[in-house]
């Protein structure tokens, strides 16, 4: 064969979820002027099928690892473990749409295609190596996600939640790409693992960091850090998230968060790791604020999507935790966070598209009186995915924030002591909030004018799915945690 032909192959083995997720994006669209109004429903299980073939393809491209497209693309296991983590969230944020676009009046195929693409923009953020190659995937992830937050065109809350999204995240893309600008003109190349070696060298002849890099990494950790959500870069999320579509709301409290927490991490540990002294305090200072604005905000809210959003900040706070560890076990328990999260926080918030109803009017906490005794199998599965947010033990959430705090304790670093028992105290604090729901349900009495509709089978699906995925982590985690811990070797081995 000729080694052309075989290079290429071999890259497209390696993008193999990323291909498929294009091909079936473009599948659907193609489709969509030919599918009638009454059957649009059938694009979604098209883009379900894209979701998990896509996931199915992960095998596919774990068997050809290494360096795509010159090195751009970095395919290992650390790659391959986002992926599954975003693919999960994708195809269980699709289950959840299929009835709530019928029930809105807003079933379009276009919907299903910009998730897909969407999806394959935070596979390349994933397995970036290379800065502007990252940019690629945030614009192909962030563009989509523009057009879904705005998706209920006929609300002028998803208007103002698009276009806010829309400004804000156009800033903050700007900060990367700038931020992407300094550090070639630092070191001359905008490969990630070059970056490392280049400031290695710098350093050593300079005896000090150069002003540009330090300038980079501040650039970059705005761009990044409005995409994962931390403080002081929240301020669109709760407006952002209130306002889109509810399983819109699932995908982006999930999906995006993950991919972009692997691309920091990427970019944090190996670029930036001559530069470790400096990013360490900033990762530890934005941990802090970020839980304390999570959780304070969360305790004074009556909107359950905003008290959920504002919860998604205070997890990353608590992810920023593991981050800050700097370490290996770090990593890893970044990741097993990231699996256990997307169950708990992409469950919740399907519980709220089934029960929100037309125009998404039923969203405040006291429309949840009483569930328990009208529809006891979602009440007890809210409570499940609020009880892992919390961190009950047996349950996929407590085993993130063991991992997270344990991996920070055992560096045996003072200043991380002192953050683990500050993210101590804020899981206390979110109790109020998380409980305040559960009491709700269980304790008051149901209201008269409010009847939820019967589960879709679609949502029951994602539901059981989330379910058990909460479950399984927080009572058998030694399987997932054992791949979370290879992924994390993978990024230290090259």
């Amino acid at each position: 064969m000729n080694p052309f032909v075989g290079d290429q192959l071999a890259n497209l083995h390696r993008l193999a979820p990323e291909v498929v997720l294009s091909v079936f994006g473009i599948l659907v669209m193609i489709a969509d002027p030919f599918v009638g109004a009454a059957r649009k429903r059938v694009l979604g299980w098209v883009a379900f099928a894209g979701a998990v073939l896509a996931l199915a393809s992960v095998h596919i491209a774990n068997h050809f690892p290494g360096p795509a497209y010159s090195d751009l693309i970095r395919v290992d296991s650390f790659s391959m473990f986002a992926h599954v983590i975003i693919l999960v969230a994708v195809a269980l944020a699709i289950l959840g749409s299929l009835d709530y676009l019928d029930q809105q009046h807003i079933q379009r195929g276009e919907y299903y295609a910009l998730v897909l693409f969407a999806a394959a923009g935070m596979g390349i953020l994933a397995g970036a190596n290379e800065l502007v190659t990252a940019f690629v995937g945030l614009e192909m992830s962030s563009i989509a996600s523009y057009v879904l937050v705005g998706f209920r065109r006929r609300s002028p809350a998803s208007n103002e939640a698009s276009l806010k999204y829309f400004l804000l995240g156009s800033f903050a893309t700007a900060f990367f790409l700038y931020g992407v600008a300094m550090i070639y003109g630092a070191t001359g190349t905008t490969r990630i693992d070059a970056v490392q070696a280049a400031l290695e060298k710098i350093i050593t002849a300079d005896q000090h960091e150069p002003a540009l890099a330090v300038l980079s990494l501040a650039l970059i950790f705005v761009g990044l850090g409005f995409k994962v959500v931390v403080a002081p870069f929240q301020v669109y999320a709760p407006d952002v998230y209130e306002g889109a579509p509810t399983p819109v709301t699932a995908l982006l409290a999930s999906a995006p968060k993950a991919a972009t927490f692997a691309l920091m991490i990427r970019i944090f540990y190996v670029a930036f790791s001559p530069l470790t002294g400096l990013w360490f305090w900033l990762i530890c200072v934005v941990a802090v604020l970020t839980m304390l604005v999570g959780n304070l905000a969360a305790l004074v809210q009556t909107n359950v999507k905003r008290m959920l959003a504002y919860s998604s900040i205070a997890h990353a706070g608590y992810i920023l935790v593991a981050f800050a560890a700097s370490t290996s076990l770090g990593v890893a328990a970044v990741l097993f966070y990231l699996a256990a999260y997307i169950f708990m926080k992409v469950g919740a918030f399907l519980i709220v598209t089934h029960l929100g109803q037309q125009d998404e009017k039923r969203v405040s906490i006291q429309d949840y009186s009483g569930l328990a005794s009208k529809q006891p199998v979602v009440a007890a599965c809210f409570s499940l995915f609020l009880l892992s947010l919390l961190g009950l033990p047996a349950t996929g959430g407590f085993l993130g924030k063991f991992f997270a705090f344990q991996s920070a304790l055992i560096v045996q670093r003072r200043s991380l002591t002192l953050l683990v028992v500050i993210a101590a105290i804020n899981s206390v604090i979110g109790a109020y909030y998380y409980l305040r729901v559960i009491i709700t349900m269980y304790f008051q009495a149901p209201s008269k004018d409010y009847t939820p509709s019967r589960v879709a089978p679609a949502v029951g699906i994602a539901l059981a799915i989330a379910a058990a995925g909460t479950l399984y982590l927080g009572i058998l985690p030694s399987r997932v945690l054992d791949l979370a811990q290879a992924a994390a070797d993978s990024l230290f081995s090259h």
